[in-house]
């Protein structure tokens, strides 16, 4: 897990763009992500337990709020 960023908390090892399946560290995944309109998983894993499987901005506010 040498490309692993030290905060990263993502547990989708099978994802092409998790940080230990290339050498080019996050960048990949948060610009899919940013393109989809989405936030990455490890925001959601920093805000609480999520259960969901969508993770869109709207969930992630819904998150936050819902942890505050």
């Amino acid at each position: 897990m040498k490309n692993l960023s030290p905060f990263c908390t993502c547990t989708d090892l099978s994802c092409p763009l998790h940080p230990t399946n290339h050498e080019r560290g996050c960048g990949p995944c948060i610009a899919d992500n940013l393109k989809d309109r989405e936030i990455p998983s490890c925001f959601f894993h920093l805000a609480g337990e999520y259960e969901g499987d969508s993770y869109t901005f709207e969930d992630f506010a819904r998150l936050v709020l819902e942890k505050k």
